[in-house]
């Protein structure tokens, strides 16, 4: 369930606040070689995707990547040595513009993705938000695991969320945020409800759990 989350922003970005309804995301899973990106939830995939448009994969210059689009997924093949982004827009019937971004991997600290999720150092555990490229606090973070563990991190005073990674299995990191004052026009069509969801996923071995969690306790 999603929970009110003001994000602060800089005076020259408007302000945000997360969703209270819940809402579907996309993120992004390893399959052998390759990368599957999925819609829903992590525990509950949806069976076929949604109608999206722009649907694209991002290299780290910004660049996009082939992909290949299934029923229930698209999938591409990850630029080596960097982690993965994957990008779509949903231009809803009720009015409400969708800004869907993925990525995989903890590798880079610097974002890409315009709403992001980027770890303070190489494969570590403490995150900040991005919007744009510049910092924000976002004071709510839902996180969800491959093993069924879910729990909402509250931001600390510099702004930045962490948590053990203490299961092996996939990491899903979500926020979810709506543009006050939103105003986009597409295809002639004006949408002054623009939201943004934002994932970062990632894989941890057993090798690199912890064994039992503080914040699950």
């Amino acid at each position: 369930m999603k929970i009110n989350s003001f994000l602060r922003l800089f005076p020259i970005i408007a302000l945000f606040l997360a969703s209270t309804a819940h809402a579907d995301y996309l993120w992004i899973e390893r399959d052998g070689a390759a990368l599957k990106v999925r819609a829903g939830e992590l525990a509950q995939p949806l069976a076929a995707l949604p109608a999206l448009r722009d649907a694209k994969a991002v290299q780290p210059d910004g660049k996009s990547l082939s992909h290949t689009t299934a029923n229930d997924h698209f999938a591409f093949s990850p630029a080596e040595n960097a982690d993965a982004r994957f990008s779509a827009l949903r231009a809803g019937s009720d009015g409400v513009l969708t800004y869907f971004e993925a990525r995989f991997g903890r590798r880079e600290t610097t974002p890409v993705n315009s709403l992001e999720l980027v770890p303070t150092t190489p494969d570590g555990n403490t995150f900040r938000l991005f919007f744009k490229g510049q910092p924000v606090a976002a004071s709510r973070v839902n996180v969800e695991t491959s093993e069924g563990w879910r729990r909402v991190l509250t931001a600390a005073p510099d702004g930045t969320v962490r948590f053990h990674t203490s299961f092996p299995g996939i990491y899903v990191l979500e926020v979810s945020a709506q543009v006050n004052n939103g105003n986009v026009t597409l295809e002639g069509k004006t949408y002054k409800d623009v939201r943004y969801t934002a994932t970062l996923s990632f894989e941890v071995p057993d090798a690199n759990a912890k064994g039992a969690v503080d914040a699950a306790r």
